[in-house]
C-alpha cells in the first residue's frame, strides 16, 4: 500500500511566551477558549493556505523515456495546459534506461515537497517488482500516487503476407499445431506487450515464441518485414501498415472496440477472456509528500486531463485520459500488480540485473 505520511505541527508556544492573565474567573476561561480557537483555526488554515499557493515554482516530472516517446509527447501536451492553469511550468526531465529503474530511483530519493514527480508506466510499479529480485525502490512504499494519467489498449497484429488467417479463431487453429514455430514480438522484454502474449498462449493453448525488441519501432519493422508472425503493439504504431495492407489486426485488448477501428472485435467478443490489457501510466510523488500538495497536484492534473483539448488530441490516436483520485490510483496499481505477478509466474521470466 502506498505510504501516506503527515507532518506534525506544534500547536502551543513555550510557556514563557504565553500572556499571563490575572483574572482567574470566567473571563480567564473565555480568554483561554478564544486563544485555543484561534490556534485551531490557524492550524487548520495551514493546509488550505499551502494548497492555494502551491505550486509557486516549476514542477519537474521525471520521465523514464527518451524525448519523442509517445508518453513523453503526451506529457508535454498536458504541460501546456498545466502551465496555463497554474502559471507554473511543468518541466519534463527525461531519464531513460534500466526498465524505468533509473527514473524511479531518482524520484524515490527526491525531496518530498511536491515539486519532483514521476511519470510511471505499467512496468515500473506493477511488473518490475515481480521480474527483478532486487530494486532500489519499493513500488508501493517509495511513492504516493497523485493520479492515473493515460491509458491505451493494444492490438494483436499479424503479418499479412505470411499469416493466412483473417480472424482470431482462424489464427488459433492455424498456430496451435505449429507450436513454437510461430512467434510474436513485443516492444521490450518484461513489459505488458510481452506478457500479453504469455496470457494469450495460456488462454488459447498456444506455444508462440516471444521475440523482444528494444522499442516499438523495431518491433513494428520486424512485424512488417515478416521476421515475426504477430505482435502486441499500440494501434497508433501499426495503423499506417494496416491501411497499406501489410499487417492485419485480429483483436484489440480493450473492453470495447476502438472507435478508430470499429471493424476489429475485442478478445472478449471472440471468446478469449482475461485479455483486457491496458498500457497505462500514472503520476506519483515521493513518499512523505504532504497531503495538501498531493491534493493540489491531483486537482491541477485532473483539470488538464479532463480538458477538451487533451481529450480530443489523445482520442484521435487511441489514447484515453484517465484522471483518478490518489486512492483510486493506488487501488488500481495494486490490482494490476496481482495480475502481472501471475503472468510473470507463468512465463518464468526473470530480468537480467
Amino acid at each position: 500500500m502506498f505510504t501516506a505520511l503527515k507532518t506534525s505541527v506544534r500547536l502551543t508556544e513555550p510557556r514563557a511566551q504565553q500572556p499571563r492573565l490575572r483574572d482567574t474567573g470566567p473571563h480567564r476561561r473565555l480568554a483561554l477558549k478564544a486563544m485555543a480557537a484561534a490556534a485551531a483555526v490557524a492550524w487548520l488554515a495551514q493546509p488550505q493556505a499551502h494548497a492555494q499557493t502551491f505550486p509557486d515554482k516549476p514542477v519537474r516530472v521525471i520521465v523514464p523515456f527518451a524525448p519523442g516517446n509517445t508518453l513523453d509527447a503526451s506529457l508535454r501536451q498536458v504541460a501546456e495546459v498545466f502551465q496555463r492553469n497554474t502559471g507554473q511550468p511543468l518541466i519534463v526531465d527525461n531519464k531513460p534506461g534500466g526498465a524505468g529503474i533509473v527514473a524511479a530511483q531518482a524520484v524515490a530519493q527526491a525531496p518530498a515537497d511536491g515539486y519532483t514527480l514521476l511519470l510511471a508506466n505499467t512496468s515500473m510499479l506493477t511488473i518490475n517488482p515481480h521480474t527483478f529480485s532486487k530494486l532500489p525502490y519499493d513500488a508501493e512504499k517509495s511513492f504516493r500516487p497523485v493520479t492515473n494519467f493515460l491509458g491505451a489498449s493494444m492490438v494483436f497484429a499479424v503479418n499479412a503476407a505470411n499469416v493466412p488467417p483473417n480472424t482470431l479463431a482462424e489464427f488459433i487453429a492455424w498456430a496451435k499445431p505449429q507450436g513454437d514455430k510461430v512467434s510474436y514480438a513485443s516492444f521490450t522484454a518484461g513489459n505488458s506487450s510481452h506478457f500479453a502474449g504469455v496470457i494469450l498462449n495460456k488462454r488459447a493453448g498456444l506455444n508462440m515464441v516471444h521475440v523482444p525488441f528494444n522499442g516499438t519501432p523495431p518491433a513494428v519493422q520486424n512485424l512488417v518485414g515478416g521476421q515475426v508472425h504477430g505482435a502486441f503493439l499500440p494501434l497508433l504504431a501499426v495503423k499506417p501498415h494496416l491501411e497499406s495492407g501489410k499487417v492485419k489486426v485480429l483483436a484489440v485488448t480493450s473492453p470495447q472496440r476502438s472507435p478508430l477501428m470499429p471493424g476489429v472485435p475485442t478478445f472478449t467478443e471472440q471468446g478469449i477472456a482475461e485479455m483486457e490489457i491496458y498500457i497505462w501510466s500514472s503520476i506519483v510523488a515521493p513518499a512523505g509528500t504532504p497531503d495538501a500538495a498531493i491534493a493540489k497536484l491531483n486537482a491541477d492534473f485532473g483539470a488538464a486531463l479532463r480538458s477538451a483539448e487533451i481529450r480530443d488530441k489523445w482520442r484521435a490516436v487511441d489514447f484515453e485520459p484517465i484522471p483518478t483520485t490518489p486512492e483510486e490510483a493506488a487501488r488500481f496499481a495494486r490490482e494490476e500488480s496481482k495480475r502481472w505477478a501471475e503472468a510473470v509466474r507463468i512465463s518464468g521470466f526473470k530480468a537480467t540485473e
